[in-house]
């Protein structure tokens, strides 16, 4: 028997009877299988061994899809940022422009950027709301300094209620609160400076008329509300005298609540509380720290952040700040990089009188150190007593 007439075939697996195909034989055979392919309609399924580590045409044809996603997904990442900035920064342009010139001159040039370097901001709300009659008021109804501290992530809130009574640069003592109706942020900042001992180098100022606007333009935002609140009758969301009589007031009740615009702007600005007659001013400050701790908070969520390409102007439609766009962005990541149960809440305090706080309190000084991280935080001693405490507001 010739050897090239074996009567097997040898397989990787083994043998198999039958003649050993010659090379014209496979030929042969390919073309007929190719002719019964393309008759049927099928397509040659055979494959032939390309050796070990060879890839099929299928991986090359899922690899190149999978590099055509990732480019696509990084495309769209980069247009999104694109739109996200110039939409926020056009705000933010004209959020500046909106600012007294003096007020810039008033504060203390930062020092680095706020991604690494310490920042004092004033944050001023004005109560010159299109409600109750306040169109023409520009008193500051909030007060309140946020210190960044980068380098232990850590944010510092402190509280001045608005009816101290200081020396105002220029004039007589007043509440703290006539200084920006007397000369705008520029003297609000010169009088905050001189009451704290503290340099200032950013301002916003937000405007309440147009407070609820923001919140609901970041889709409101979650309070926790550490005990029941019925507020008196101001501002009466009926159109008749007859229902405003029979309304009992604004109603929070305890616990963590998600708020819109309306609603976050009525527990800030509520002075009296029907449930706690001894509430005062200093406690509605530590109101106000909730809703601007909550505000910032959702100012950093991923929501907001996707929503700013088409959002990104009317989230600043409510400030006068210096601030530019690239700095409030570090803001947000400071605040993003801080957690809230590190925060340090702080509030002066002043000698009570027949029309709320007066002058004062000696041991506002002490606060001022526990503000700016030179002593530990203390809370208060007593219910409107000045001091800090770590993770939640003062009340």
């Amino acid at each position: 028997m010739a050897r090239e007439q074996k009567p097997y075939r040898v397989y990787r697996g083994g043998r198999v009877k039958g003649k050993v195909p010659t090379p014209r034989a496979r030929a042969v055979r390919a073309r007929r299988d190719a002719r019964d392919a393309a008759a049927d309609g099928r397509r040659d399924s055979r494959t032939d061994y390309r050796g070990v580590g060879a890839r099929s045409q299928k991986d090359v044809r899922w690899g190149r899809r999978i590099g055509i996603g990732l480019l696509v997904l990084l495309l769209l990442v980069v247009v999104w940022a694109v739109a996200s900035w110039f939409a926020f920064s056009s705000g933010v342009s004209d959020a500046n422009k909106r600012l007294d010139p003096n007020a810039k001159s008033a504060l203390t040039d930062q020092s680095g950027l706020l991604l690494s370097h310490p920042t004092t901001i004033l944050l001023l709300g004005t109560d010159n709301a299109r409600v109750g009659g306040r169109e023409g008021d520009r008193h500051s109804d909030s007060i309140l300094l946020l210190r960044t501290d980068p380098s232990h992530h850590r944010l510092y809130y402190l509280s001045i209620p608005r009816d101290l009574q200081v020396p105002i640069p220029g004039s007589s003592t007043q509440k703290v609160n006539a200084a920006f109706q007397i000369g705008g942020p520029a003297l609000a900042i010169r009088t905050v400076r001189q009451l704290t001992g503290t340099e200032v180098n950013h301002v916003v100022v937000v405007n309440f008329a147009d407070f609820k606007d923001l919140i609901d333009a970041v889709g409101g935002i979650d309070v926790d509300v550490p005990k029941p609140i019925r507020s008196n009758r101001f501002d009466c969301p009926f159109s008749t005298q007859a229902r405003c009589t029979q309304w009992q007031g604004w109603r929070f009740p305890k616990g963590k609540q998600h708020m819109n615009g309306q609603r976050a702007l009525i527990y800030s600005r509520i002075r009296e509380n029907m449930l706690d007659p001894s509430e005062t001013d200093v406690t509605r400050g530590a109101r106000q720290q909730l809703v601007m701790d909550a505000l910032t908070s959702k100012f950093t969520s991923p929501g907001t952040l996707a929503k700013i390409p088409f959002d990104g102007s009317s989230l600043a439609k409510p400030l006068t700040t210096d601030l530019s766009a690239g700095q409030l962005m570090q803001l947000g990541w400071v605040k993003f990089r801080a957690s809230s149960g590190e925060s340090v809440h702080c509030r002066l305090g002043g000698d009570l009188g027949g029309n709320g706080i007066g002058s004062p309190s000696e041991d506002n000084p002490a606060t001022i150190a526990m503000f700016l991280g030179k002593t530990a935080p203390q809370p208060p001693t007593g219910q409107f007593s000045p001091g800090c405490v770590i993770g939640h507001t003062l009340q």
